[in-house]
């Protein structure tokens, strides 16, 4: 979804996962098939790791069509690349599903219900972009009804979003889905050609950012 474009039907192309031979990953360049940052921004990954975050809107049909693919991508990543997903907010309506995401992370749910929460949107039609829509579908899941809400409006869950909302505009976000590597990197769609060809291009920046530790 391109910021300025709001309708969840324009949004950038998925694909999925592929690779290039080493002689076509050295063809990939800054400002043409990605954008190197002016600052490179701190990272939290630890010492020898490279981050890559994924930033997304489960409300966005490329998300959920980027999700099944970028999901086997995380599973295939080496083990010095931890990936984050971040939940951007465009508009105010995009909150409710910022302290979802990050509340099934802190109740350790996310890996269970990440993908139920793309199909309750684009499958079953539940719209999930207020409060009072995301508790409800919650308790539908069997999810603890009383501790979901403590948790989704806990200090800890505001501070992951105010962190996201910090990501979203030192990246500069004008669209998801996009990435982010070691945090010296932006990728999207529109740059790349397709979310199959930004993932190679994750590959390959990677590659640099491991070099250049």
């Amino acid at each position: 979804m391109k910021r300025r474009l709001f309708s969840t039907t324009m949004l950038c192309t998925a694909a999925w996962l592929g690779s290039l031979p080493a002689w076509a990953q050295q063809a990939f360049k800054a400002g043409k098939d990605y954008i190197a940052l002016e600052r490179p921004l701190p990272t939290e990954a630890g010492a020898g790791k490279i981050e890559v975050l994924e930033f997304f809107w489960y409300s966005c049909p490329h998300c959920n069509a980027f999700e099944p693919g970028f999901a086997q991508w995380v599973k295939n990543a080496p083990k010095d690349v931890i990936v984050r997903r971040v939940p951007v907010a465009f508009r105010d309506d995009f909150a409710p599903q910022q302290r979802l995401f990050y509340t099934l992370e802190a109740m350790d749910l996310l890996e269970k219900m990440h993908g139920r929460v793309f199909t309750a949107i684009h499958g079953e039609k539940q719209m999930l972009n207020t409060d009072a829509s995301v508790l409800a579908w919650a308790e539908k899941q069997g999810i603890d009804k009383a501790k979901f809400t403590e948790t989704y409006k806990s200090f800890g869950v505001a501070t992951k979003i105010k962190r996201a909302v910090q990501l979203q505009n030192d990246f500069k976000i004008e669209g998801v889905p996009s990435l982010g590597v070691a945090g010296r990197y932006y990728i999207d769609g529109t740059l790349a050609g397709s979310m199959d060809r930004a993932l190679k291009v994750a590959d390959s920046l990677i590659a640099q950012a491991r070099t250049a530790r």
